[in-house]
């Protein structure tokens, strides 16, 4: 078996997530079975068993507060509009854990201690709206609005909810609403008063300690994420000294003493403790707090994909970097869970570039094989918008590494990570902004003499694969090669046909519906440049896809096979990607498959 494919096939195992009442009750994704699954893990006996079971894979789950039950996310066929069931920690049948509610796609979820849950819900008829669900009872709806919104979280006493919506209609840029569970409102804030300022909030929590109303935002009035309290009950703001460079999220210590920050700069991440200065259970005094507030959480070099602080004080996260396969640590100095089986193989490091674009100075992370340039090379573009790539281990790139191709991922403007103006660049030329910052890097790229001009491959995924589509047309004698995954390949069908919430991305995108700035939406449609391709173009899709909708791809591929172009499209039965580990090869055989038919090596091109 090649290292490529054992990339993919060797158990991986995310972070666990731990029921606050029973902390030894975890819940983790695994692929162990070849297909990503929820898994239930009793740490005190050192059990483990596999919680659900279907044929397109479940990651979307989370434990109940005292952690004897499991709530997972059933939809179908991977088309991400369905219910909420629920089964018992120890095993048991599956049932719908909140009776009465029909499918919808999911819009947050938060469940107290006493078995109260709070659930976000978005459809196309409805918009949005959130249900309080009472064991035993009825849903009770306490929120409908048309534009996109849903569940932040639960007080730890269950009698305060707080709300991210964007009812001011900038789908970018939400405002935070705290209301008690009849629906009532306690308090607004809303940085973008109303719209006007692309100011955005979010929710990391509520302090998880009775009594205690403070409620963790991120907020982007200095130019980036980081965090603050807020006091729905009395209006008190609290900034955080936090003096770090790049965005910075954070988390609530389980005692509420302290903060656990972690911090995104240039595609790499890290993690801190900020002590607020609040006594810990069994003392009596704040002086009885470590002195601080920041000091700097252990962690290697590379990407922190998501930590959790335990009641021990320990910190368990999930880390890997590009040539080192993830694992989940903790600060005192053990592997978490290895997961049995074989190990994945490691590949190359990436390399850090800066390049001068139109719109600033670009980061692009880079792999290259052993030997001398120029190399056949892939432009990898992150999906998202809002996304960027790091420093993190990822298969796709190392099987293209191991098949000879250098790797650029370029991080354009639309990427998180680089500070609220360089995401917030990403307006009414859409599209062709991040393709601006893509050629700078491409020129680089060549200039330097790491890519081969003649034989650059243009490749992507969701909003990458829309970018590989637009990017075919609109730079066509840029490009030898294009492979486009779920993309969106007719913007004015996909936005009819997506769901809700990406409708009003898009109108937050692009200024407006395609009948009120049809100009901006063919200006930024694959489809507008689809007779200029000159590259063969490769194109997979999920036949169950919500967010690029198969019908708009079929528009796109028709137009390529009207005029004869080399093309070949896969589609197979999931929705915005699989979650089952052979497809996910399948995939890659077939994108290198159609690279090596395609691509010219330079013995061809000289003879």
């Amino acid at each position: 078996m090649p290292d490529w494919e054992k990339r993919f096939r060797a158990p991986r195992i995310g972070l666990p997530e731990w029921a606050e009442y029973a902390p030894d009750r975890s819940l983790f994704v695994s692929n162990a079975t070849g297909t990503f699954e929820l898994y239930a893990w009793d740490r005190a006996t050192g059990t483990q068993r596999q919680a659900t079971d279907r044929p397109h894979g479940t990651t979307d789950g989370t434990l109940t507060p005292d952690g004897e039950w499991i709530w997972w996310f059933s939809d179908t066929d991977g088309d991400e509009f369905g219910i909420w069931m629920r089964q018992p920690f120890a095993g048991g049948p599956d049932e719908p854990a909140a009776p009465g509610l029909d499918a919808s796609y999911p819009g947050g979820l938060a469940i107290s201690r006493d078995g109260t849950a709070v659930i976000g819900r978005s459809t196309d008829e409805d918009g949005s709206t959130v249900h309080v669900v009472r064991p035993g009872e009825k849903p009770v709806e306490i929120y409908r609005h048309r534009e996109s919104a849903g569940v932040g979280d639960l007080s730890h006493d269950g009698s305060l909810i707080a709300i991210e919506h964007t009812e001011h209609g900038d789908a970018m840029h939400s405002a935070v609403r705290v209301v008690r569970p009849d629906g009532t409102t306690v308090a607004e804030l809303d940085d973008t008063d109303g719209g006007t300022k692309e100011l955005g909030l979010s929710v990391m929590g509520f302090a998880p300690v009775d009594g205690d109303s403070r409620l963790l935002v991120g907020h982007q009035r200095r130019g980036r994420w980081e965090p603050m309290l807020w006091d729905p009950l009395t209006g008190v703001e609290t900034a955080l000294e936090i003096d770090l460079p790049g965005d910075v999220g954070a988390d609530w210590y389980p005692d509420g003493s302290a903060l656990l920050v972690e911090h995104a700069y240039q595609a790499r991440s890290e993690l801190w403790r900020y002590d607020l200065g609040t006594p810990r259970p069994g003392t009596d005094t704040a002086a009885d707090a470590p002195a601080g507030p920041l000091s700097r959480v252990a962690t290697p070099v590379g990407t922190v994909s998501g930590a959790t602080a335990r009641p021990d004080g320990t910190v368990e996260f999930l880390w890997s970097s590009a040539a080192q396969p993830p694992e989940v640590r903790s600060t005192d100095g053990t592997v978490v869970l290895d997961p049995p089986g074989m190990k994945a193989p490691g590949s190359v490091p990436v390399t850090d570039a800066w390049v001068d674009g139109p719109g600033g100075r670009i980061h692009a992370l880079v792999q290259q094989p052993p030997g001398a340039g120029p190399f056949p090379t892939v432009f990898d573009i992150h999906g998202g918008p809002t996304w960027h790539d790091s420093d993190s281990f990822a298969s796709s790139p190392a099987a293209w590494v191991d098949h000879g191709f250098a790797v650029v991922r370029v991080n354009y403007r639309g990427s998180t990570g680089y500070g609220r103006a360089w995401t917030d660049a990403l307006k009414h030329r859409v599209g062709l902004i991040e393709l601006e910052d893509i050629a700078a890097v491409r020129e680089w790229a060549v200039a330097s003499g790491l890519a081969d001009p003649e034989r650059l491959v243009l490749a992507g995924g969701s909003w990458g694969g829309y970018l590989t589509l637009l990017g075919l047309g609109a730079q066509p004698d840029a490009w030898a090669l294009g492979l486009a995954a779920v993309p969106v390949a007719d913007y004015v069908t996909a936005y009819h046909d997506e769901m809700e919430a990406l409708k009003a991305m898009d109108r937050t995108l692009l200024g407006g519906t395609p009948e009120e700035v049809p100009e901006r939406f063919e200006a930024s449609s694959p489809l507008t440049y689809v007779d200029a391709v000159r590259a063969p173009v490769y194109i997979s899709a999920g036949v169950n896809d919500p967010r690029c909708p198969i019908r708009q791809i079929e528009n796109y591929v028709q137009r390529l096979e009207q005029r004869a172009h080399p093309h070949e499209v896969y589609r197979y039965d999931a929705g915005h990607g699989s979650l089952v580990v052979e497809e996910r090869i399948k995939q890659v055989r077939l994108e290198l498959d159609f690279a090596q038919r395609f691509l010219k090596t330079e013995a061809e091109r000289t003879n």
